[in-house]
């Protein structure tokens, strides 16, 4: 069952790739560099590079994704829960680079030169979301939950935008919230 569950997740994961590529997404950043981490929130390069600040929103995905599968799957082998969750997160990461998710983005306060995730950062987000579904595995359940505040209040205090804040703009766009974000350090 093991080397199936890791086919299926590597089958899911070529066909984001596949998507991505049919969709009109570069490989890499287009700066023609591979950088292990962009730091600037303001950057061309964010969202084409390995890791940026949004990773620890990846990461929270899979514990969240751990955590709700366990109890709609409990029964169900975890490489089983990985699958699904990898399903999910390769749909998410399809559906956000599409024109219609990347134009709602540019409304937010800090996604206005949005303009789409690099294949090696697609791939690199559904990694962190493995990352964290391994965690929240691993770690006791008190430690998960630490750790989620701890990544939503720290990438929330050092770039004013976390996944809370992302799915709360998404939603409704707060004035108030888009002011705040707007006067982030660079």
């Amino acid at each position: 069952m093991p080397a199936i569950a890791w086919a299926i997740i590597a089958g899911i994961m070529a066909v984001q790739v596949v998507a991505l590529h049919l969709m009109g997404r570069v490989w890499t950043c287009s700066c023609g560099t591979i950088r292990l981490w962009v730091g600037d929130m303001r950057s061309a390069e964010l969202s084409q590079q390995l890791f940026d600040w949004y990773t620890a929103s990846h990461i929270v995905h899979g514990i969240l994704f751990y955590a709700l599968l366990r109890l709609l799957l409990p029964r169900a082998p975890v490489l089983a829960r990985l699958a699904v969750a990898v399903g999910i997160e390769a749909a998410w990461e399809i559906a956000e680079n599409s024109s219609w998710v990347i134009e709602a983005y540019r409304k937010q306060a800090l996604a206005a030169g949005y303009t789409g995730d690099s294949i090696l950062n697609s791939l690199s987000d559904t990694l962190a979301m493995m990352t964290g579904f391994t965690l929240a595995r691993l770690l006791p359940w008190k430690a998960t939950v630490a750790l989620v505040l701890a990544l939503e209040i720290g990438v929330g205090y050092m770039v004013r935008d976390n996944l809370t804040l992302n799915i709360l703009n998404f939603i409704h766009r707060f004035p108030a919230v888009e002011a705040w974000q707007m006067r982030a350090p660079r």
